[in-house]
């Protein structure tokens, strides 16, 4: 396939000074206390209750306690030997995000800025690795199940996430095939048991409007019978001229409790973007240089033709959950989801200059007419029990994935354009042809896992056997039908004092649904990585700090072949790095979120053996902090600094580091006048200095410019 408008293959001394004073900030008490696992007894769990989940009680604070991204099961993150990072509800509403990419700006690890401003798909680079993969995500324990061979990415918007979870690392004993970098694990928002309603607007620069409702509450007089309506209306002219975006989300769902340990849930989300924005990318020499006659291009410079650009996607997700528990100690859960989409797309884009000492980029046409099926189910047992001394926590599930993709690809040729003097208008566009699609995903995973307490230690196994089929057309030789089996281990020591070490080992695999130039399959693509950290929660206290060190290696690499639409083997890379996550409420007024991530990856054999992946910051750092007054004015404030990384794979030209300033302000009505109880006013500043930079290059011949200053003011009422 031809992704080519973006081709998907893809100072410090005061940073760490800072670094240091936030670290030695934890002795600060805070005045909320927190669930404590130190104080728990470590062989008498019992498997929870199956209640109607109220979702309110997570939206104050930055500190989570527990995740189910990294076990699939309730585990105190304390208590969880791997790095997990989570991303609050209330962190999501004070920094005024409005993508997933926004979501994780402050998350160690974790690199966004793959297409600079562009929006259309969620690219997300886990410790450093980026092969153009969208299938990353999951979301209520199931896969997405994007197509990142295709244009068909599922999204959800974050107006409907309750939380989210970054999972860092090979993941594939939870889902089966995986991104060796880890996961991103989404949280909707869920029925309540007591009347919920919530209505907000929103106006900010680039002509963004917004209108969104939140409305939740029982159906019945007992309260078994609950239900949560959301939606969501977007628009922005976005920085690129002649480019919008657009959306339309509407999730309605339904939850019965049939006892107190039976309940089935019922959600859809029902999507459509009628435009997706801009997704192009710029030649080097005249973005991050002025190499190319002196000039430099225009971060508002739109490659394309409003005549010849169109991204629609319109997406559906039926699903539902069902739980039961047979006693104090076993439970049953399984979860289901239907997946459609349908995407069209044409587009004419850059390619580089049209000779090296000419003004004019060449451009090409590229389109795509796709329609996506896909269902994944899962089902699995949970036991908690003792064996003596020692407490079990048991899980044992079978999950299936299945997913077809077809439609087709035309491609041609376009008119070339000036970018420093554009004219538009209705492009010259020559189609060459038309490639069909036919893309298909079948996966079979059994899995099981225990997790293991004795005094103070904490031991976990999991082990998982999947048989993958992938398909790419009607030849056989573009097929691949492969069992692996994927393995993990943990331990943990949990001290009085909230410090607890760790050291763990797990795996992932990826069956590769690229083509190399004789129409085969590239080879299946496996991982490994060794863990070594430390995490710390003073007893009772809302404070959580995790340092960890990785060693992670990929095998059987897929590089794309420059100028063609196909791939080829690049050998194993190794990452390497360290990364510092504190999440903390100082105090009642006081809450702070700081970060640091050092990688250094390189090829470790095939034709780029020393050089290292584009897309990959050597460091990375931020900060926020947020203060919430008595009288109800609340201000947060963030530094962001992302460090160089390569732009090509070959290292000749180095994208710089930047540093970014981002600030939030907000009132709360209700504090001033108890008449204006639930009114809430926010005012957000992204890139606050306006600083124009190139936030990554996948190619010398595409570099993508980051957010322009983004500013919005929101308006909110719940009752």
């Amino acid at each position: 396939m031809d992704r080519s408008a973006s081709p998907q293959t893809r100072r410090h001394h005061h940073l760490l000074s800072l670094l240091a004073v936030l670290l030695a900030s934890q002795g600060t008490a805070a005045e909320t206390k927190v669930e404590n696992p130190t104080e728990r007894p470590a062989a008498s769990r019992k498997a929870p209750r199956l209640e109607t989940i109220d979702v309110l009680g997570h939206v104050h604070s930055y500190v989570a306690t527990d995740s189910e991204a990294a076990t699939k099961t309730p585990t105190p993150l304390l208590e969880t030997p791997q790095t997990v990072s989570v991303i609050t509800r209330q962190q999501m509403d004070d920094q005024g995000i409005q993508n997933l990419g926004d979501a994780l700006l402050y998350t160690a690890g974790t690199f966004t800025g793959l297409v600079g401003s562009a929006t259309r798909f969620d690219y997300v680079a886990l410790r450093g690795f980026n092969d153009g993969e969208t299938d990353n995500t999951v979301m209520d324990g199931l896969k997405l199940l994007s197509d990142a061979g295709g244009y068909s990415s599922m999204q959800v918007d974050p107006y409907f996430l309750e939380r989210v979870d970054v999972f860092r690392g090979p993941s594939s004993v939870l889902y089966g095939r995986a991104s060796p970098g880890g996961l991103v694990a989404l949280t909707s928002k869920q029925p309540l048991d007591r009347a919920y309603h919530e209505f907000e607007i929103g106006y900010g620069t680039q002509g963004q409007k917004r209108v969104g409702f939140d409305l939740s509450g029982p159906l019945d007089r007992d309260h078994k019978l609950t239900y949560r309506l959301s939606g969501l209306y977007r628009y922005t002219h976005t920085q690129t001229h002649h480019v919008r975006s657009e959306r339309q989300a509407l999730m309605p769902q339904i939850r019965y409790q049939f006892t107190p340990d039976t309940s089935l849930g019922l959600q859809a989300i029902l999507q459509n973007d009628p435009s997706g924005g801009q997704h192009g990318g710029l030649p080097a020499d005249a973005t991050i240089n002025r190499d190319h006659n002196g000039r430099r291009i225009s971060r508002h410079f739109f490659d394309g033709d409003a005549a010849q650009d169109q991204f629609v996607r319109k997406q559906r997700m039926f699903g539902y959950s069902f739980n039961h528990r047979f006693n104090d100690h076993w439970s049953i859960q399984q979860n289901f989801r239907y997946l459609r989409s349908h995407v069209n797309m044409k587009q004419v884009y850059g390619f580089g200059w049209l000779a090296p000492d000419s003004p004019e980029l060449l451009r090409y046409y590229s389109g795509a007419d796709e329609r996506l099926r896909a269902y994944t189910l899962d089902t699995h047992v949970l036991g908690q029990f003792d064996t003596g001394q020692v407490g079990h926590t048991l899980l044992a599930g079978f999950d299936y994935q299945q997913r077809h993709n077809t439609g087709f690809w035309p491609s041609g040729l376009a008119d070339p354009i000036n970018p420093f003097q554009p004219s538009y208008g209705r492009p010259n566009v020559e189609i060459l042809g038309a490639t069909p699609v036919l893309r298909r995903l079948r996966q079979t995973g059994v899995y099981l896992q225990d997790q293991l307490v004795w005094k103070r230690w904490h031991l976990l196994l999991s082990l998982r056997h999947d048989q993958a089929q992938v398909r790419n057309g009607e030849d056989t030789a573009s097929s691949l039908n492969q069992g692996k089996l994927s393995r993990r281990g943990g331990l943990l020591y949990l001290f009085k004092n909230g410090l607890a070490p760790y050291a763990s080992y797990s795996e992932s695999f990826s069956p590769n649904a690229l083509s190399g130039e004789d129409g085969r399959l590239l080879p299946l693509s496996s991982s490994k990585q060794r863990e070594f950290g430390l995490k710390y929660q003073p007893p009772g206290q809302p404070f959580l700090m995790t340092l960890a060190a990785y060693d992670l290696l990929q095998h059987h690499v897929g590089a794309r072949i420059m100028n063609t639409s196909y791939y080829q083997a690049a050998g194993t890379i190794r990452s390497r790095g360290l990364e510092w996550e504190t999440h903390a409420r100082l105090s009642r007024q006081w809450s702070l979120i700081g970060s640091y991530t050092w990688t250094r990856m390189h090829y470790v054999n095939g034709a780029d053996r020393g050089h290292i992946p584009y897309q990959a910051p050597h460091q990375m750092a931020s900060v926020w902090a947020q203060y919430v007054s008595d009288f109800g004015l609340k201000a947060g404030a963030g530094v962001r600094y992302v460090g160089h990384s390569w732009a090509d794979s070959a290292n000749t030209q180095v994208v710089p580091n930047y540093t970014l300033a981002d600030l939030s302000l907000g009132y709360d009505f209700g504090r001033a006048d108890s008449r204006w109880r639930g009114l809430s006013a926010q005012l957000t500043l992204r890139n606050l200095t306006n600083k124009t930079y190139v936030a990554s290059c996948a190619a010398l011949n595409f570099c993508y410019y980051g957010e322009e200053r983004n500013i919005m003011a929101n308006l909110r009422y719940q009752f």
